[in-house]
């Protein structure tokens, strides 16, 4: 679109206050202040008639000029601000639609972001309730563990002092198995020795016993003697005599002392 000027002569810069004011004029606008009343210096003075026509002629055909330039400039600017206000239309809509898409990209993202927020909210609640249920768990544990320690420790010592025992045990044992060997060894030998004891009272007793018969003999013999001599007295033979004194040396035979001293020799070797 092409931009009004209203100037006169070579200098853009230099107004054409008499266009100005025609402009003014035609388009039934206020003409300002200063150009209400035209200076004598804008007015040239004509040497006739004929050059004035002429010059206010041209004059008006340069307005009109300018006023059909202005038209159609005014026109292509309508035609284009039609153009561009309904491309502003166009594209006010699509942003409309746009905000509007964006509005509710921007209310689910809110609820997303709410519902992430809860979510998140919980997520922690839960997470907190976990550590401090681990952390409970943690020193729980580590009290355990130097429980476990210590009694590992007491264990240890235990095992220690069970080794001593051990040891201890082991050596006496030796020694125990050492004397029961001893003893065991002098408890044979006192066996043997009680075996010939008792085979020494087995001989004892039957030397009592045949003792004892030969008594009973003798003094049936006596008996048996004393009738004879008392029916028919004689002098005595000399195996008769014989007889008589085997049977008192046999009686006179110390029988208790012998069994006394073989109980004595057998209690003394049992409890040596």
């Amino acid at each position: 679109m092409r931009k009004l000027k209203v100037c006169s002569g070579e200098n853009p810069y230099e107004l054409d206050y008499s266009a100005i004011y025609w402009t003014c004029v035609t388009n039934n606008t206020a003409v300002p202040n200063s150009l209400s009343v035209m200076d004598g210096n804008m007015i040239p003075k004509f040497a006739s008639k004929d050059e004035e026509i002429d010059f206010w002629k041209t004059l008006s055909l340069k307005y009109k000029k300018n006023y059909k330039e202005a038209q159609e400039e005014l026109l292509e600017f309508q035609e284009g601000s039609r153009e561009l206000e309904s491309e502003l239309e166009t594209q006010l809509g699509q942003a409309e639609h746009r905000i509007r898409d964006l509005q509710a990209d921007n209310g689910r993202l809110q609820h997303e972001l709410d519902s992430l927020k809860e979510k998140l909210e919980y997520q922690y609640t839960q997470s907190y309730k976990q550590i401090s249920v681990l952390e409970d768990d943690l020193s729980q544990t580590r009290g355990i563990k130097e429980q476990l320690h210590k009694y590992v420790r007491e264990l240890e010592q235990s095992n220690d002092d069970l080794e001593r025992a051990k040891r201890a045990t082991i050596t006496s044992l030796e020694d125990f198995e050492q004397r029961l060997n001893q003893a065991i060894e002098r408890n044979a030998f006192l066996e043997s020795e009680l075996d010939e004891k008792e085979s020494l009272l087995v001989s004892v007793q039957r030397l009592k016993d045949e003792a004892r018969d030969l008594r009973q003999e003798l003094a049936v013999r006596e008996t048996r003697s004393e009738v004879t001599r008392m029916s028919a007295p004689s002098s005595p033979t000399p195996d008769n005599d014989k007889m008589d004194s085997a049977v008192q040396a046999s009686l006179s035979l110390p029988a208790t002392p012998l069994s006394k001293n073989l109980d004595n020799a057998f209690t003394s070797q049992t409890g040596g």
